[in-house]
C-alpha cells in the first residue's frame, strides 16, 4: 500500500465533498448536514493517520527546515479542525455556514497543496520505498479501524 496514493484518494475525496458543500444553499439543510458528517467523519480519520504515523516518521529523520513542514502540516490541520467544530455547531440554515465552509475548502486546498508538493517530496527524500510502503499498510488499517470498517474491506 503506497502512503502518498492512500492519502491522494482522501484528499480527492475531500475536495469532491467540498465542492458540494459549496453549491448547497441555506435551504439545503439535509443535504449539507449529510455532506458534512460525512466530511467531518473522513478527516478526522484522515488527520489521525496523519499525525499519528506520516508525520512522526518524516520528523525522525527531518533536518530543522523539513521539521517546519511537519510542523506547519499539524498546524494545519488544527485551523482545519477549529473550523469544523464552528460548523458543527452552526445551524446548516445560518448564512455563514456557507462562508465558514468556503474558508473550511480553501484552507484544506492550501494543505493539500502543500503537502502533496513539499511535504511528500520530503518524505520521498527520507524514507525509502520499503518505509513507504510499511507506512501506507499501518495508516489503512489505522483508518479502517477508526471508521470501523475490517481489514479486509
Amino acid at each position: 500500500m503506497n502512503a502518498f496514493a492512500l492519502l491522494k484518494t482522501d484528499h480527492e475525496a475531500f475536495k469532491a465533498m467540498l465542492t458540494e458543500l459549496e453549491s448547497t444553499t441555506e435551504r439545503a439543510v439535509k443535504t449539507r448536514t449529510r455532506i458534512f458528517e460525512h466530511l467531518k467523519r473522513q478527516l478526522a480519520a484522515h488527520e489521525t493517520i496523519e499525525e499519528e504515523i506520516l508525520y512522526p516518521a518524516i520528523k525522525a529523520k527531518a533536518k530543522t527546515k523539513d521539521k517546519k513542514l511537519v510542523l506547519e502540516a499539524y498546524a494545519e490541520h488544527h485551523v482545519a479542525d477549529l473550523l469544523v467544530a464552528e460548523l458543527a455547531t452552526l445551524p446548516a440554515s445560518d448564512e455563514m455556514w456557507g462562508a465558514k465552509a468556503t474558508v473550511l475548502r480553501e484552507s484544506l486546498e492550501h494543505h493539500i497543496e502543500e503537502e502533496e508538493g513539499n511535504l511528500f517530496k520530503t518524505a520521498k527524500s527520507l524514507l525509502d520505498k520499503d518505509e513507504l510502503d510499511a507506512i501506507g499498510r499501518q495508516m489503512k488499517l489505522r483508518k479502517q479501524e477508526l471508521l470501523g470498517k475490517s481489514a479486509t474491506a
